[in-house]
C-alpha cells in the first residue's frame, strides 16, 4: 500500500466529475502508486516531489531501470501526475506549483542580473520586457565570447558584424529591435563604469519605418460572423465566446484577456479592472451588459468546478488550470473564423485589438479614448488606426481633379 490511497476515492470522484473516462483513470492511478512508491523509497516527501521537473526526473529514471521509451514514459507519468496534483489541489491539499523551477535554477550571471535590474529601476521599463532583452543581450555576449572580446573591449566592428550575421536569418524589424537592445546595454556599460566611451549612438541598425504595414483587422461585420459561429451550447463554447467577444468589446490582447481574475469584475459596481501586462498600468472600465451576461452564462454552465486557480478563464481539460497560451487563442480564432466562412491572410490574437480599434475609429470616437481603452501611452501609437478606418476617410477624400 501507498500513502495516496487514503485519498484516491476523493480524487477519483473529482475526476468522474471533470468526464476523465474509467480506463484513463486506472492508467492515472498506476502512475500515481509508481511515483509515490519511487518517493518513499527515497525518502522523499510525496507531496513536494509533485513537480513537473521532479516527475521529469522520475520518469527518466522509470524508463532507464525499466527499459522503456524514455518520451512515452513521461508523457504517461506528466498527464497523470499532473492531474494527482489537481485532484489533491482541489480537496483541499496544499501542492506546489506545478511549473515551479527547481531549486537548481540556472542563475544569471551578474552581468546581465544587474543590466535588468538597471533597466527596471532606472529606464522605467516593465520587468517582462527587461526580460525580454535578456535573451537578446545573452545572444550578444555568446557572439562576443566566439570573438575573443570581453564586454569592456567591445568594438563597433563587433557590433556591426553581429548585425550582419543577424540579418541573414531575421527580418529588419527585428534585427532593428535587437540594435535597440544593444544601445541599451551599451548605456547601462557605460553607466556602471565597465565601457570608457559610450557607443550607444553609434550602434547602426537596419531601418524599420513605424507603421510601415497597416495593422491587421479585420471588418466589423467579419468579427461578427466569427462570434455567431461559436457553439455556446457546450461548455468549452460558452468560453471560447465570453473570451472572444471579450476581446473584441474592450480591445484585449491576448496577455490582457488571459490575466483577467474572478476579482477583476464587480458585479455589483458593474465594471471591469484591467491590468497592463507591459505597464503595470491598472485600468477600471465599464462593463458592457453584453459582455457579462456571456460571463455569467460561462461561469454557470461552462467553467469547471473543483478548481483552485482564481483566473477567469480556464482549461477545458482536466487538470483545469488557467488557459495562458496565446496561442490557444489564435487557434480559437482560426477554428471559427473557417466555420463562419471568413478568410484572412494572417489571424493572430491582436487581430480583434486591431479591429476594435478600427471599428471605434470609424465609430467617431475620440482617439483620446481609444488610446485610453487600449492602454496606449503614446498618441502615436493610436493614430495608426485612423489608416483602417476606411469610411472615415473615404468622406476626407477630395474629388479628382478633371
Amino acid at each position: 500500500p501507498t500513502k495516496c490511497d487514503p485519498l484516491e476515492p476523493s480524487i477519483v470522484r473529482i475526476w468522474c466529475g471533470a468526464g476523465i473516462r474509467p480506463c484513463t483513470i486506472e492508467i492515472y492511478l498506476r502512475w500515481t502508486r509508481r511515483f509515490y512508491m519511487h518517493c518513499q523509497e527515497r525518502n522523499l516527501s510525496e507531496e513536494r516531489q509533485l513537480t513537473l521537473h521532479a516527475v521529469a526526473l522520475f520518469a527518466r529514471q522509470y524508463a532507464q531501470k525499466h527499459r522503456s521509451d524514455p518520451i512515452v514514459t513521461f508523457k504517461g507519468a506528466r498527464s497523470a501526475l499532473h492531474a494527482w496534483s489537481w485532484g489533491l489541489s482541489a480537496i483541499g491539499q496544499a501542492v506546489p506549483i506545478w511549473n515551479s523551477p527547481p531549486s537548481s535554477q540556472r542563475v544569471l550571471p551578474r552581468l546581465l542580473a544587474e543590466y535588468i535590474n538597471y533597466q527596471c529601476q532606472h529606464s522605467g521599463i516593465a520587468e517582462s520586457t527587461a526580460h525580454r532583452y535578456e535573451g537578446i543581450i545573452s545572444h550578444f555576449l555568446s557572439y562576443l565570447k566566439s570573438r575573443g572580446r570581453r564586454p569592456s573591449r567591445i568594438r563597433l566592428c563587433d557590433v556591426d558584424a553581429f548585425v550582419v550575421e543577424l540579418r541573414k536569418r531575421w527580418s529588419e524589424k527585428t534585427v532593428s529591435r535587437v540594435c535597440t537592445g544593444i544601445r541599451a546595454f551599451f548605456r547601462f556599460l557605460h553607466a556602471t563604469g565597465r565601457l570608457r566611451h559610450d557607443l550607444a549612438s553609434s550602434v547602426v541598425a537596419p531601418v524599420a519605418r513605424a507603421q510601415e504595414k497597416l495593422p491587421r483587422a479585420l471588418p466589423w461585420r467579419e468579427v461578427r460572423r466569427i462570434l455567431k459561429a461559436v457553439n455556446r451550447a457546450t461548455p468549452s463554447g460558452r468560453r471560447d465566446y465570453a473570451l472572444l467577444l471579450t476581446m473584441s468589446a474592450y480591445g484585449m490582447g491576448a496577455a490582457e484577456v488571459l490575466g483577467l481574475r474572478l476579482s477583476d469584475i464587480d458585479w455589483n459596481a458593474g465594471t471591469l479592472r484591467l491590468l497592463r501586462p507591459k505597464t503595470g498600468v491598472e485600468t477600471l472600465l465599464p462593463l458592457s451588459p453584453v459582455v457579462g451576461r456571456a460571463i455569467v452564462a460561462y461561469l454557470r454552465h461552462g467553467r469547471p468546478r473543483h478548481v483552485g486557480s482564481r483566473a477567469l478563464f480556464l482549461r477545458t481539460r482536466a487538470p483545469h488550470g488557467a488557459l495562458s497560451s496565446s496561442s490557444a487563442i489564435r487557434h480559437l480564432l482560426i477554428k471559427y473564423a473557417k466555420t463562419a466562412g471568413v478568410s484572412a491572410p494572417f489571424l493572430g490574437s491582436h487581430v480583434l485589438r486591431h479591429s476594435h480599434a478600427g471599428q471605434q475609429i470609424e465609430q467617431g470616437a475620440l482617439p483620446k479614448v481609444v488610446a485610453d481603452i487600449l492602454g496606449h501611452r503614446r498618441p502615436e501609437s493610436t493614430s495608426v488606426y485612423v489608416r483602417i478606418a476606411t469610411a472615415r476617410l473615404r468622406r476626407m477624400a477630395l474629388p479628382v481633379p478633371r
